[in-house]
């Protein structure tokens, strides 16, 4: 059992103030005044570093950074940021996360941190005699493609293997090298593009081809990631339950649902991974390629019922994310975040995002299957609608009920409303 201290169960977070959030999240990371003093700065990123990592820089653009909380993965509790613009996403994430906290929580795993570099060759006069080729130089080429990144191999990464694909296209058949890649802590974007631009040479004179293309790939099927939880019949009902597996049935079944699906998932997998400056791109391209691995656009979880009737949920998508190097390391709040949460290592930031995917996914089938999505979601956008109408202290919560309740959840009637108990 997590102490205290230890414990993200806290009830009521979200009724607290955003001081008393900021304390309580303080005390459990042993946050510094420097550090509380950056969660209230706005965004904690200046124009000056801000000009280091893109160009053009002109400003900075804030996203709201919430934490969610009730999170234990694999017995540990973890306090988990997350940027987004979305009502609800947080919410959700940490009501879920409740439901899911028996025993040892939620149970997380990870394959290798391996990446794929792929290098295209074109041309190739004779295919066969091209992949003999290239097995036989393997060793030879994998140091090569070692000799670019000492630090990673000491780390105990590096270049694992090389595989050959022909490859039947509208522009003719092409050879397509992929070199596997073990990242370690970083993403691996770097270190494999210049292994890959440091073998195009070798590979076409092995080949007698062309090298065209030497780039990471995102469909990163070697490093994936993945998160089981089970949530008994009696936190949810039999009825809700047996519900939840058909409504992921017909995800499963439909792309057209599939995809809505999968973007609650992502929900989750992006705002965790925009709090702690992740490739966020490239997680949306491989999770969706992912789902479509097998000639079918389907869902990337699955939800079962056990043989006691109770709801089991696995998520298990590709989770290319670094702790070394790059925006991460660059911007600040991306730091701080990576404090809260108390992780130092890749492994255990992909999981805990891909556990987020799982709560958010079930947060939003459970919302689907009784009430319906809106009912919370639009209480939340009530809340945004009435502060923009100019409600302040206890006059939002009022305003909030009185345009729930009129059931016309829009900007006009929360002006009327806010207009009206303002006096």
């Amino acid at each position: 059992m997590a102490s205290d201290k230890a414990s993200s169960r806290i009830s009521g977070y979200y009724r607290k103030t955003i001081e008393e959030r900021v304390a309580i999240v303080a005390e459990k990371a042993d946050l510094t005044e420097d550090e509380k003093e950056l969660l209230a700065s706005g965004g904690g990123l200046t124009l000056e570093i801000a000009d280091r990592m893109i160009e053009n820089v002109v400003g900075t653009m804030a996203y709201p950074f919430g934490v969610a909380v009730n999170f234990r993965l694999n017995g540990v509790d973890r306090l988990i940021p997350m940027a987004i613009e979305e009502p609800s996403v947080v919410a959700a994430a940490s009501n879920m996360a409740r439901l899911m906290r028996d025993g040892d929580g939620i149970k997380t795993s990870s394959t290798d941190p391996v990446m794929i570099g792929q290098i295209q060759v074109l041309e190739v006069p004779d295919l066969d005699g091209a992949i003999k080729a290239i097995e036989g130089a393997k060793k030879g080429l994998l140091d090569l493609a070692n000799q670019q990144d000492p630090v990673l191999v000491r780390f105990g990464g590096g270049a694992r293997g090389l595989q050959c694909r022909v490859l039947d296209t509208e522009e003719g058949k092409m050879l397509i090298l992929h070199l596997l890649v073990d990242c370690r802590d970083a993403m691996g974007a770097n270190a494999v593009n210049t292994m890959c631009e440091v073998l195009a040479p070798k590979v076409e004179e092995l080949t007698g081809g062309r090298v065209l293309l030497r780039i990471i790939s995102n469909l990163a099927v070697h490093r994936l990631s993945r998160a089981e939880a089970v949530i008994s019949k009696e936190a949810l009902r039999e009825e809700v339950v047996d519900n939840i597996v058909k409504a992921w049935a017909f995800a499963n079944a439909d792309p057209y649902r599939a995809a809505t699906h999968n973007k609650g998932i992502m929900n989750g997998v992006i705002a965790v991974a925009l709090a702690v400056a992740q490739d966020h791109r490239a997680l949306e391209a491989g999770a969706h390629a992912y789902a479509a691995k097998d000639g079918h656009y389907g869902s990337l979880s699955t939800w079962s019922k056990n043989e006691n009737g109770d709801l089991v949920g696995v998520l298990e998508m590709p989770m290319a994310v670094g702790v070394v190097g790059g925006a991460t390391r660059t911007h600040p709040i991306a730091r701080l975040a990576l404090k809260i949460m108390g992780v130092t290592k890749a492994k255990d930031l992909a999981e805990i995002i891909v556990a987020v995917g799982l709560a958010q996914n079930l947060g939003a089938l459970r919302a689907l299957v009784q009430e319906g999505i809106q009912h919370g979601h639009m209480r939340l956008h009530a809340r945004n609608l009435v502060v923009m109408a100019g409600a302040e202290g206890d006059l939002i919560e009022k305003a909030v009920e009185a345009l729930v309740e009129s059931g016309e959840i829009r900007f006009d009637k929360a002006q009327e409303i806010v207009s009206q108990l303002k006096g």
